[in-house]
C-alpha cells in the first residue's frame, strides 16, 4: 500500500481513483490527488449479514478512504446520505454519480436467439424474474412468497448463484407445493442475461437494501417493467414510481403480489411502462455521466493540495 504512493509521485501522476472503496493509506500526504468511490455502506446499515472482522476491517479501510481522499464518489443518492452519517464526512466533499449497465442490455435480442435461450433453460411461456445473488438480503424469497397470490399460469424464474439462503427458499417451494411454478437457474453465462430479461414479463426486485440496484437498471435498459420495494436503498434513485415501475412498501408481501398481478392483468399499462424505462434508463448511459466525470477531474487538476 505505501508503495503505491512512491510509485505514484515517481511516474508523475497527477489523480489516483480507487475505483472500490479503496485508497492507499498515505496518499493525503503526497502531492496526488485522489478519488475514491464507495458503492454502498451495508456492511454498517446491516451488520447481521457479515462477520464481525470483515465489518471491522471495512470500516477502518472505508472510513479512512472517505477521510483521505480529494473527492468521495457515491453510485447514489443513499450512499451519499450514509458516508455522511456514518463517517460524518462534509456533504461539499461528496458526488454522486450514477453507475451504468453493459449496453448489451438497450438492444433487442434477436427471436432466434429468444428461442434458442428458452429451450436451453426451458423457461416458461409467461414468466416474473430476478436475478442477483441469491442471499437473505436480496431477498427472494419475498418473490417466492408473493408467487402464491398470483395466478397459477406465472412461473418465477430466479437467477443467481446457489447459497445456504437458497436452501431456505427451496424448502418453502416444497412446503407449498411451487416445484412447478419456481426455476431457479444458475451460472448462466453474461450474454444469456439480456434474453432473460426480454422474455420476463416483470422484473420482480424484494432486495432490503441496495447501494445501486445494477439488475434494475439492466431490466429497464431491456424495456422490462420492473416492481421493487421502496426503501432509502438505490430502488428509489432508478425507479420513478408509476412511470417505469412500481415500489411496494418494505417487506409487504400482499401488496407486492398485487401489484404484479396488477401489472400482468394490464398489457397496455406493462407495455407503457416498459417504453418509459427504456427512456429513463438513459441518464445513466455513458455519454450523460461523462460531463460529471471531465468535471470533476479537471477541478482537481487545477486545484491545490
Amino acid at each position: 500500500v505505501w508503495g503505491v504512493t512512491r510509485q505514484l509521485e515517481k511516474e508523475k501522476i497527477d489523480i489516483f481513483h480507487g475505483l472500490s472503496n479503496e485508497l492507499p493509506l498515505n496518499i493525503h500526504q503526497s502531492e496526488v490527488k485522489s478519488i475514491v468511490t464507495i458503492h454502498d455502506l451495508i456492511f454498517l446499515r446491516y451488520p447481521q449479514y457479515y462477520h464481525s472482522i470483515d465489518r471491522k476491517i471495512y470500516t477502518y479501510k472505508f472510513r479512512k478512504a472517505c477521510e483521505n481522499a480529494d473527492k468521495i464518489i457515491a453510485i447514489s443518492e443513499c450512499t451519499k446520505r450514509d458516508i455522511i452519517e456514518y463517517f460524518r464526512i462534509p456533504a461539499d466533499k461528496i458526488e454522486v454519480v450514477y453507475q451504468g449497465c453493459d449496453l448489451s442490455f438497450m438492444h433487442p435480442v434477436a427471436a432466434e436467439k429468444k428461442r434458442e435461450i428458452r429451450a436451453k433453460y426451458q423457461l416458461p411461456d409467461h414468466y416474473i424474474l430476478n436475478v442477483g445473488s441469491i442471499e437473505e438480503r436480496k431477498n427472494a424469497l419475498s418473490a417466492v412468497q408473493a408467487l402464491t397470490m398470483l395466478p397459477e399460469q406465472i412461473h418465477l424464474v430466479i437467477v443467481g448463484r446457489h447459497t445456504e439462503y437458497t436452501d431456505k427458499i427451496e424448502r418453502f417451494i416444497k412446503e407449498n407445493k411451487l416445484e412447478e411454478r419456481v426455476h431457479i437457474i444458475s451460472n448462466v453465462p453474461f450474454d444469456d442475461l439480456p434474453a432473460f430479461y426480454q422474455l420476463a414479463e416483470i422484473f420482480v426486485y424484494p432486495s432490503r437494501f441496495e447501494g445501486f440496484g445494477l439488475v434494475l437498471a439492466e431490466a429497464m435498459s431491456c424495456g422490462i417493467p420492473c416492481v421493487s420495494f421502496d426503501c432509502p436503498h438505490g430502488p428509489s434513485d432508478i425507479i420513478k414510481d408509476h412511470e417505469d415501475g412500481l415500489l411496494v412498501e418494505k417487506e409487504n408481501i400482499k401488496e407486492l403480489a398485487d401489484k404484479i398481478c396488477y401489472l400482468i392483468e394490464n398489457e397496455n399499462v406493462r407495455i407503457k411502462m416498459g417504453h418509459k424505462a427504456r427512456e429513463n434508463v438513459k441518464r445513466f448511459l455513458p455519454e450523460n455521466v461523462m460531463p460529471q466525470w471531465k468535471n470533476l477531474f479537471e477541478s482537481l487538476t487545477y486545484s491545490s493540495k
